[in-house]
């Protein structure tokens, strides 16, 4: 069986609790990731994901304009549109575990901890397929 460490993605690109939305939407913009762990002060505090600001933002439909919307979303930090408590696993975890709580739980990644708690890697639907390629041989 293979584990996440494997196939994780170590050193994931973060992002600190006390940014504001609009960091956090750049960020994700630059780096073409779809999911932020979050972190206050050096230790793991959550995850944000691109779907969480979508739904945090004010709709289309609002009566506030473009530049208000804008001013309001880089005065809120990070935090308050962020998951507290994601889904996690280990390293040693299988990878098979992993699957299953990501489909399990509809969700796309999974933040990968330490037993200190310490965020060391992240595991994205994208990890899964590509092990799944490499470890499916081909007919």
């Amino acid at each position: 069986m293979t584990k996440v460490a494997e196939w994780m993605t170590p050193n994931p690109i973060t992002v600190d609790a006390g940014c504001s939305i609009i960091e956090a939407i750049h960020r994700m913009k630059e780096k073409k990731v779809r999911r932020l762990p979050v972190m206050r002060n050096g230790k793991f505090a959550g995850i944000v994901t691109d779907r969480m600001i979508m739904e945090y933002t004010p709709s289309k439909a609002t009566c506030l304009d473009t530049w208000e919307v804008h001013y309001l979303l880089a005065k809120t930090p990070v935090s308050d549109a962020m998951n507290p408590k994601p889904f996690t696993v280990n390293p040693e975890t299988q990878l098979i575990e992993a699957a299953r709580i990501i489909h399990d739980n509809k969700l796309y990644g999974l933040c990968v901890v330490n037993e200190g708690g310490d965020l060391v890697g992240i595991l994205t639907t994208t990890n899964i397929l590509e092990a799944l390629i490499a470890l499916c041989p081909r007919d």
